[in-house]
């Protein structure tokens, strides 16, 4: 489904990363694993075309998406849960859900994805005409996830899900993120601090260190990689 090769990416003179090569087969979950600042957020904003690689290829269902802009990398099925959620809090979760499906002009079929919201997040429905500013973070989470839903990507791309979150809603964030790849058949590149829960989760790992792919391979593998486990893993 994508083919990312040898992409480089500076901020001035910084390089960011630097010939990152990875690849994501339809329907499974893909994790990109690695320290603060090893390039991670950069390549999930890269891939949506927030930013624009020097040199590399990124091939999305067979198109060179490198050059396009992110509305037109959306519309192709490519959609991204930003890191922090960054609803748009002066706006109702309804009004939230709808930005989500701008691109929709069939008022059935909006419904229709926006019932599928609901069924996964129950809670959204309920706080429909609340300001999102005034949610929980964890609901404040549903609803980023719930609006790239309306989105109907193809590949969705999760940065750092669990961030702030107790551990009780993060339980129950990456159950949905399960059940969007298993019951949904969502291909997913997820982004995620938490190692361990990140490679339990993913068929296949990726991990960065400063801008560079490192190691590679299955997670269940990768979850027995005595650099990995000492690195994030805690022994």
């Amino acid at each position: 489904m994508l083919t990312v090769t040898d992409l480089s990416v500076s901020y001035g003179a910084s390089a960011a990363l630097a010939g990152v090569s990875f690849r994501i087969e339809p329907g499974k979950i893909v994790t990109l694993i690695g320290a603060n600042g090893a390039g991670k957020t950069t390549t999930l904003r890269t891939l949506s075309g927030l930013l624009r690689a020097q040199s590399g290829r990124i091939e999305f269902l067979g198109e060179d998406i490198s050059r396009l802009p992110p509305h037109q990398i959306v519309a192709r099925g490519l959609a991204q849960v930003p890191e922090g959620r960054m609803v748009f809090s002066n706006l109702t979760v309804a009004e939230n859900l709808a930005l989500g499906a701008y691109r929709q002009t069939d008022p059935g079929r909006i419904a229709r994805k926006r019932d599928s919201v609901f069924a996964m997040f129950p809670r959204l429905r309920e706080r429909l005409a609340q300001p999102a500013g005034t949610l929980s973070g964890g609901e404040q989470q549903m609803l980023a996830i719930g609006r790239t839903l309306m989105s109907e990507p193809r590949l969705l791309l999760l940065d750092e899900p669990s961030l702030g979150l107790a551990p009780k809603l993060i339980s129950t964030i990456f159950e949905k993120i399960v059940e969007l790849n298993r019951d949904h058949g969502l291909t997913i590149l997820l982004v995620e601090q938490n190692a361990r829960l990140a490679l339990e989760i993913s068929h296949t790992a990726y991990v960065l260190e400063t801008g560079r792919v490192v190691l590679q391979g299955p997670s269940r593998e990768l979850r027995d990689h005595p650099q990995l486990k000492a690195a994030y893993l805690g022994g």
